[in-house]
């Protein structure tokens, strides 16, 4: 199992232009799922996280946006949402039933003028299923890029895995756009990008990277084990570590760096120490997600 969608009630999809140089990925739950969020990076672009906190009134979300774009990009969630409204899914009110689609973004500008739109998420939208979720130059990774720390960038992408334990299946999604170079942790390989300058010796580290506005990595954790709101934060901030695993630097002052993790499961909330091994899977499966989001590109 390597993908967010091997996680029962997650459907996903991308779009990606056909220049290749931006895209998006839209998450669907139709049942609703409960989530939370960990924003580790200090330049984010998002949209309705709020609403992801325990004492708001929304219990679930039912789609989530990822997109290239910058700021621009967070239109993407109009079409995720217009998609669901369409089917009647949403946080049902007198007037009908209103999605609840949280977004963010990664920066990928510099790779031209086309950012999506809601059409483009529109597109995702309806893309959206229970197969394996492709990896590579596409999606929200489309125009991703990496290692600028280094002094250049290469080619991001966006990269699944996924782990069962016990009765629970993980899985997850990274849209890989970072400041740093990017390391699998299991061999200790740079696999994009060379050991920043500053690895050993920070005080060494360049005072002025290249294109200091151009990164964020984007993760979406799933789990069909049953949580709280309180509960998926603390997953999302455990699943951060493999972020900072595999990105060297991470959570720059220019990274944007976002986690989310969602639960479609239903019943008891699991107790204190399954969520710990849930979080520590949830980190394993994160930076093995980001490796495979720059080793997969075409």
């Amino acid at each position: 199992m390597s993908s967010p969608t091997s996680v029962p009630g997650v459907f996903a999809g991308h779009w990606t232009h056909e220049r290749g140089t931006t895209g998006c990925t839209a998450f669907l739950f139709p049942e609703g799922a409960v989530a939370g969020v960990w924003a580790p990076g200090s330049a984010a672009g998002s949209r309705e996280l709020a609403v992801l906190e325990s004492d708001q009134l929304a219990p679930h979300i039912h789609g989530l946006s990822l997109s290239g774009g910058s700021a621009f990009g967070l239109s993407a969630a109009d079409g995720v949402m217009a998609v669901l409204a369409e089917q009647g899914i949403g946080f049902q009110t007198p007037h009908g039933a209103v999605p609840i689609v949280p977004a963010a973004v990664l920066f990928d500008l510099e790779r031209g003028p086309w950012r999506p739109d809601a059409e483009a998420g529109r597109h995702a939208a309806e893309a959206a299923s229970s197969r394996p979720l492709a990896e590579g130059r596409l999606g929200a990774g489309a125009g991703a890029t990496v290692a600028k720390f280094a002094g250049g960038s290469e080619p991001g992408g966006f990269g699944c895995s996924g782990y069962v334990i016990d009765d629970y299946t993980l899985g997850a999604g990274a849209a890989v756009n970072a400041l740093g170079s990017i390391r699998d942790p299991e061999t200790g390989a740079f696999v994009a990008g060379p050991p920043p300058i500053g690895l050993l010796h920070p005080e060494e580290a360049p005072s002025n990277p290249l294109n200091p506005r151009g990164q964020t990595t984007l993760v979406v954790v799933v789990t069909d084990a049953p949580m709280t709101k309180s509960q998926c934060k603390i997953l999302a901030k455990m699943a951060s570590a493999g972020l900072a695993r595999a990105t060297y630097p991470a959570f720059s002052p220019f990274d944007g760096d976002t986690v989310f993790c969602v639960s479609t499961g239903k019943g008891t909330p699991v107790e204190a120490g399954m969520l710990t091994r849930l979080g520590h899977a949830a980190a394993v499966i994160v930076a093995r997600a980001i490796v495979r989001g720059v080793t997969r590109g075409g």
